[in-house]
């Protein structure tokens, strides 16, 4: 045991109140990696990840999610909008974990990780010391620090040079956009809500080890890591065994319709002004009206919020926020 470990495992004994749970775990104890399937809400589209940690002779099952956020936090939506609001690590029995799966119809996987007993009391030392009300919340990063970066990192931390994540090859290499829209809905408001916002920095090719901001890349990545040159993962099985939901649209209620509909009474509108020779300030009012509030929302988000993928949003060349004093113009020269 290295000297950071045993002063990890003293931590422990001294922080964890006397009344708990006893920490250490039996021989009989197991660690694992829980991926659940996405949902059909835009904050459960990505899935999730989270560890288990369960020892039937300790009357232990417990998970660690760090993928928990309060809605009674003070400004709770001001500070989830600028990307200030902090997540923090929970832990709760698996029946409690797996309720909303079931009843949202999920999938959950379970990858059971091949450590040894004192690597196992290592990782559960790490999770009760970071569970500790002041170590427990983290400034969440969407795609570089997240519930699922957790996991490969925490594993890294624990177990260092003895664990190898190997690069495996994918068809062909991906911006973070495209890992993105791969877990939503092709013409759905999600999409181009993602697409309107995010800028241009997700729009570099994520190196195969950054993939794993998303959950399902995590189960990928630790079917080809090894711990000691043999497989991290021991054997993986299904908890919750659900299809993927689908989870399509109605095409009346995409954006494409409604866009189509836009562009139809543009071209209608314009046509009827041509022929009669007159200009409609309600069509240039509706135009710079939208573009102008779409605009005002990506300057918010790249320059008044923490966010980093909302950066260089060149969108912001025809989603301009100043058409709105066009509008303004229009308005005072129309009175």
């Amino acid at each position: 045991m290295t000297i950071k470990h045993s002063i990890l495992l003293v931590l422990l004994f001294i922080l964890v109140p006397t009344h708990s749970q006893e920490p250490f775990l039996s021989d009989k104890a197991v660690v694992s990696v829980l991926t659940c399937g996405p949902g059909a809400d835009l904050y459960s589209s990505f899935g999730h990840t989270s560890f288990r940690v369960q020892d039937s002779e300790k009357g232990i099952d417990w998970v660690y999610n760090y993928g928990t956020f309060d809605f009674n936090t003070p400004n709770f939506y001001s500070k989830f909008a600028r990307g200030k609001l902090l997540y923090s690590l929970s832990k709760q029995r698996l029946s409690n974990f797996l309720y909303t799966y079931e009843l949202e119809n999920r999938w959950v996987k379970e990858q059971l990780l091949n450590l040894s007993p004192e690597e196992k009391n290592e990782l559960l030392t790490f999770l009760e010391i970071n569970y500790l009300p002041k170590n427990r919340k983290y400034k969440y990063d969407f795609l570089y620090d997240n519930c699922s970066t957790k996991i490969p990192s925490i594993l890294k931390e624990i177990l260092d040079d003895k664990l190898q994540f190997k690069v495996y090859q994918d068809s062909t290499p991906y911006t973070f956009r495209d890992l993105i829209q791969q877990n939503l809905i092709r013409n759905s408001w999600s999409s181009f809500g993602i697409d309107l916002a995010l800028g241009a920095v997700i729009d570099k090719k994520a190196d195969p080890l950054q993939y794993i901001f998303l959950p399902n890349y995590v189960l990928r990545q630790l079917e080809h890591t090894e711990l000691n040159g043999e497989p991290i993962v021991q054997r993986t099985r299904t908890i919750l065994d659900y299809n993927m939901q689908n989870r399509g649209n109605f095409f009346t209620t995409s954006p494409l319709f409604w866009f189509g509909l836009l562009f139809l009474f543009t071209v209608t509108i314009t046509f009827i002004d041509f022929k009669n020779k007159v200009r409609s300030k309600v069509l240039d009012i509706i135009l710079f009206l939208m573009t102008g509030i779409a605009g005002c929302i990506i300057f918010f988000l790249w320059f008044l919020t923490d966010h980093q993928a909302t950066a260089l949003n060149l969108n912001i060349l025809w989603a301009c926020p100043f058409n709105l004093v066009l509008v303004y113009y229009i308005f005072r020269n129309t009175s």
